[in-house]
Protein backbone atom coordinates (compact mmCIF):
# COMPACT_ATOMS: atom_id res chain seq x y z
CA UNK A 1 0.00 0.00 0.00
CA UNK A 2 1.16 3.67 -0.99
CA UNK A 3 0.94 6.56 0.98
CA UNK A 4 -1.56 8.83 0.25
CA UNK A 5 -0.32 12.29 -2.06
CA UNK A 6 -1.89 14.65 0.15
CA UNK A 7 -3.25 13.40 3.97
CA UNK A 8 -5.02 16.36 4.50
CA UNK A 9 -7.33 15.94 1.55
CA UNK A 10 -7.94 12.11 2.55
CA UNK A 11 -9.52 13.16 5.96
CA UNK A 12 -11.23 15.83 4.80
CA UNK A 13 -8.99 18.70 6.57
CA UNK A 14 -7.94 20.48 3.46
CA UNK A 15 -11.42 21.26 2.29
CA UNK A 16 -12.40 23.84 4.90
CA UNK A 17 -9.44 24.30 6.50
CA UNK A 18 -5.82 25.48 5.15
CA UNK A 19 -4.23 24.16 2.50
CA UNK A 20 -1.02 24.17 3.94
CA UNK A 21 0.22 24.14 7.70
CA UNK A 22 2.39 27.32 6.88
CA UNK A 23 -0.83 29.47 5.30
CA UNK A 24 -3.66 29.86 7.78
CA UNK A 25 -7.08 29.43 7.03
CA UNK A 26 -8.29 32.99 7.90
CA UNK A 27 -7.77 36.25 5.82
CA UNK A 28 -5.39 38.70 7.66
CA UNK A 29 -7.35 41.52 9.50
CA UNK A 30 -7.36 45.01 7.88
CA UNK A 31 -6.96 46.54 5.20
CA UNK A 32 -3.55 45.59 3.24
CA UNK A 33 -0.70 47.88 4.15
CA UNK A 34 -0.44 50.78 1.39
CA UNK A 35 3.27 51.51 -0.58
CA UNK A 36 4.49 55.15 0.98
CA UNK A 37 7.57 54.92 -1.08
CA UNK A 38 8.09 56.98 -4.35
CA UNK A 39 6.55 56.03 -7.11
CA UNK A 40 8.06 56.15 -10.98
CA UNK A 41 4.78 56.76 -12.76
CA UNK A 42 4.68 60.12 -14.54
CA UNK A 43 1.97 62.62 -12.97
CA UNK A 44 -1.09 62.88 -14.63
CA UNK A 45 -0.82 65.91 -16.79
CA UNK A 46 1.89 64.69 -18.49
CA UNK A 47 0.38 61.96 -19.46
CA UNK A 48 -2.98 64.01 -20.66
CA UNK A 49 -0.28 65.95 -22.46
CA UNK A 50 1.20 62.74 -24.16
CA UNK A 51 -1.84 61.56 -25.21
CA UNK A 52 -3.10 65.14 -27.02
CA UNK A 53 0.08 65.33 -28.44
CA UNK A 54 -0.38 61.75 -29.74
CA UNK A 55 -3.53 62.68 -31.19
CA UNK A 56 -2.81 66.07 -32.34
CA UNK A 57 0.47 64.94 -34.63
CA UNK A 58 -2.19 62.04 -36.01
CA UNK A 59 -4.79 64.57 -36.93
CA UNK A 60 -2.03 66.66 -38.33
CA UNK A 61 -0.12 64.02 -40.18
CA UNK A 62 -3.89 62.80 -41.23
CA UNK A 63 -4.46 66.03 -42.94
CA UNK A 64 -0.53 66.80 -44.39
CA UNK A 65 -1.20 62.80 -46.50
CA UNK A 66 -4.50 64.18 -47.53
CA UNK A 67 -3.75 67.51 -49.32
CA UNK A 68 -0.81 66.14 -50.31
CA UNK A 69 -2.83 63.46 -52.67
CA UNK A 70 -5.11 66.16 -53.27
CA UNK A 71 -2.79 68.86 -54.62
CA UNK A 72 -1.47 66.32 -57.02
CA UNK A 73 -4.07 64.07 -57.90
CA UNK A 74 -7.05 65.33 -60.72
CA UNK A 75 -10.10 64.14 -60.98
CA UNK A 76 -12.04 62.36 -58.25
CA UNK A 77 -9.47 61.27 -56.04
CA UNK A 78 -11.61 60.96 -52.86
CA UNK A 79 -11.03 57.05 -51.55
CA UNK A 80 -7.45 57.42 -52.46
CA UNK A 81 -6.54 60.66 -50.25
CA UNK A 82 -8.80 59.29 -47.52
CA UNK A 83 -6.96 55.61 -47.30
CA UNK A 84 -3.61 57.66 -47.77
CA UNK A 85 -4.74 60.47 -45.14
CA UNK A 86 -5.46 57.58 -42.67
CA UNK A 87 -1.96 55.71 -43.68
CA UNK A 88 0.09 58.83 -42.75
CA UNK A 89 -2.21 59.64 -39.46
CA UNK A 90 -1.28 56.13 -38.44
CA UNK A 91 1.83 56.02 -39.28
CA UNK A 92 2.48 59.96 -37.33
CA UNK A 93 0.32 59.16 -34.25
CA UNK A 94 2.43 56.00 -33.57
CA UNK A 95 6.14 57.68 -34.20
CA UNK A 96 4.66 60.69 -31.85
CA UNK A 97 3.43 57.71 -29.42
CA UNK A 98 7.09 56.42 -29.16
CA UNK A 99 8.64 59.44 -28.36
CA UNK A 100 5.91 60.25 -26.22
CA UNK A 101 6.49 57.33 -24.13
CA UNK A 102 10.38 57.77 -24.08
CA UNK A 103 9.87 61.04 -22.46
CA UNK A 104 7.77 60.12 -20.02
CA UNK A 105 10.03 57.69 -18.92
CA UNK A 106 12.71 59.68 -18.62
CA UNK A 107 10.38 62.00 -16.96
CA UNK A 108 9.44 59.46 -14.24
CA UNK A 109 13.16 58.23 -13.87
CA UNK A 110 14.58 61.54 -13.25
CA UNK A 111 10.88 62.44 -10.75
CA UNK A 112 11.87 58.98 -8.70
CA UNK A 113 15.79 59.58 -8.44
CA UNK A 114 14.81 63.36 -7.26
CA UNK A 115 12.30 61.84 -4.77
CA UNK A 116 14.45 59.23 -3.77
CA UNK A 117 16.90 61.94 -2.56
CA UNK A 118 19.83 61.09 -5.94
CA UNK A 119 21.46 63.53 -7.24
CA UNK A 120 21.26 64.55 -11.23
CA UNK A 121 24.74 66.21 -11.05
CA UNK A 122 28.05 64.18 -11.55
CA UNK A 123 29.33 62.27 -8.37
CA UNK A 124 31.95 64.48 -6.92
CA UNK A 125 33.93 61.22 -5.82
CA UNK A 126 34.34 60.35 -9.66
CA UNK A 127 37.48 61.78 -10.78
CA UNK A 128 37.09 61.67 -14.86
CA UNK A 129 40.81 61.36 -16.43
CA UNK A 130 41.71 62.09 -19.77
CA UNK A 131 42.70 58.95 -21.98
CA UNK A 132 46.53 58.93 -23.36
CA UNK A 133 46.88 59.91 -26.41
CA UNK A 134 46.76 58.14 -29.31
CA UNK A 135 49.96 56.34 -30.05
CA UNK A 136 51.68 57.43 -26.58
CA UNK A 137 52.57 54.52 -24.52
CA UNK A 138 53.02 56.40 -21.32
CA UNK A 139 54.41 60.07 -20.47
CA UNK A 140 57.27 61.85 -22.45
CA UNK A 141 58.37 58.54 -23.85
CA UNK A 142 58.21 58.62 -28.17
CA UNK A 143 56.04 55.77 -29.62
CA UNK A 144 57.95 52.31 -30.38
CA UNK A 145 58.33 51.82 -33.63
CA UNK A 146 58.82 48.20 -34.68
Amino acid sequence: MHAPACPDLDRGVGVSGAYHHLVPSTPLDGPPPRDTGASATPSVAARVLAFGSIVFAGAAGGFIGWAFVDLQCEGDCTLVAGVTALIVAVLTAVGVGVVAVLALRALSEWSFQQKRGGSSERDPGLVLRRPPRSGSVGGDQPPRVR
